[in-house]
């Protein structure tokens, strides 16, 4: 039966073109998503704020999600798929530009102005992108070719940490905090223009390469897949998708690993500087493996998903990632940080399997569908600021043993992973099902 599942062809032979453009724009945003992770760390550093105020980047960064991708979709239904991509376009580049007042005027809120920007147009990308691949081709294979666009995600991820090792953390002044507060005023506001002047640099030239593939795309002719109907009947559509326990279920579960994605790729710098006192450099080395694994995982589970269910491969990475995050918070040194870095081989099938699981079967609903599931990165704005509010503790106490708050603050992502564990239990047992779906013409 699952080796029948994977007899029809992943991505047609006609659509190619815009299948690889639309490809195109997935490590994308996994550039913008991966250099601002470090961001954390060292805008606290640069304006000598805690961690919880530095998580704030975050907070900006996928409120900004959370925020357009209802109107995203509803933009989509009314318009097209193609639409949807030229105007996220548009606004990753505004937001990228955005870093040059922000550098200027020397305060963090712009910034975190332009990173909410930046991810309104990333949240019109990915509202109109994942369902646009998952439309290109049979339903059947829609699952495998949705995790195929996705496995090119986090090699833009990867250049987006290398950037920030090499072109930001490693040019950045190694004067801290306190050495920073103690400075004269003016030796330390041209210190701080000198980095955050590093920090703009990238991402200007995002903003050019976006221009590129803006005018790419504008200019190439896309097919129309599922924009026969562009009416807005929202509240049938919001009705169907609220008795349908698989998709609410979905973005339940999608919201939490979000959350634990970005935690872990966010604090394994603290993890690293603080438990182990590593630079932050070197700690951000140990993030690129990371990320080196999850590419890795990516191809190797989109391989086993022609024999292995998805809701089943789901749950076991579930439970190996919940077993691999313990491991960081109970093991101290070195083996601890090698539990977090393993950590990012059982996330690697988790965003796609979910979205793809979540979207089955619900037709002409998926577009205002995928905005649920888009909106439900709002756990990565919501949780990371959770979490840096706990390393700001210091120590915290676990059943009257004493952690360092840093290793205990991974305790909400072994939150995350079974809250996915049990979506993915539900889903490979045939608990959680799809209400019938409208019949589309």
């Amino acid at each position: 039966m699952e080796r029948a599942r994977g007899s029809a062809k992943v991505v047609p032979a006609g659509i190619l073109i815009p299948f690889i453009l639309v490809t195109l724009l997935f490590p994308l945003w996994g550039f913008a998503n991966d250099i601002t992770n470090p961001m954390v760390k060292a805008f606290s550093r640069i304006l000598r704020m805690s961690n919880f105020q530095g998580s704030l980047v975050q907070f900006a960064f996928y409120g900004g999600y959370f925020a357009m991708a209802f109107p995203a979709a509803l933009f989509i239904k009314r318009y097209s798929y193609k639409a949807g991509i030229l105007v996220g376009l548009g606004l990753y580049a505004t937001g990228a530009l955005l870093f040059i007042p922000g550098s200027m005027m020397m305060v963090f809120w712009p910034f975190l102005v332009a990173y909410f920007i930046l991810t309104c147009g990333l949240s019109f990308l990915e509202t109109s992108a994942n369902p646009y691949i998952l439309s290109m081709g049979s339903e059947e294979t829609a699952t495998r070719r949705l995790n195929l666009a996705q496995s090119f995600n986090p090699m833009g991820s990867l250049l987006g940490m290398f950037v920030a090792q090499q072109f930001i953390l490693a040019r950045l002044n190694p004067a801290s905090a306190a050495d920073r507060a103690a400075m004269p005023a003016d030796q330390l506001a041209a210190l701080t223009a000198q980095d955050l002047g590093v920090i703009r640099t990238p991402y200007l030239g995002i903003a050019l390469v976006i221009v590129v593939v803006f005018v790419t795309i504008a200019i190439t002719r896309m097919p129309a897949y599922g924009e026969e109907d562009r009416s807005l009947d929202v509240r049938p559509t919001l009705r169907r998708l609220s008795r349908n326990s698989r998709y609410l279920e979905g973005v339940i579960a999608q919201f939490f690993y979000v959350g634990a994605q970005i935690m872990c790729w966010t604090f394994i710098i603290h993890y690293g500087t603080m438990e182990l006192g590593l630079t932050e450099v070197q700690a951000q080395g140990y993030n690129m493996v990371a990320m080196l694994i999850f590419v890795t995982s990516r191809f190797i589970c989109t391989f086993l998903l022609k024999y292995v269910s998805p809701g089943g491969l789901l749950l076991a990475l579930a439970l190996a990632g919940g077993g691999l995050t313990l491991g960081a918070i109970v093991i101290p040194g070195m083996v601890g940080l090698y539990c977090l870095v393993g950590v990012s081989a059982c996330m690697s099938l988790m965003f796609p399997t979910i979205y793809g699981i979540a979207l089955k079967g619900v037709g002409e609903d998926a577009k205002l569908g995928a905005a649920g599931l888009i909106m439900a990165i709002l756990g990565g704005s919501v949780m990371p600021p959770l979490q840096g509010a706990i390393i700001d503790l210091q120590t915290v106490s676990l059943g009257g043993v004493s952690f360092p708050a840093v290793r205990a603050s991974f305790l909400l992502v072994v939150l995350c992973f079974a809250v996915i564990a049990h979506y993915g239990w539900r889903t490979a047992t045939g608990r959680s099902a799809s209400a019938p779906r409208r019949r589309t013409a």
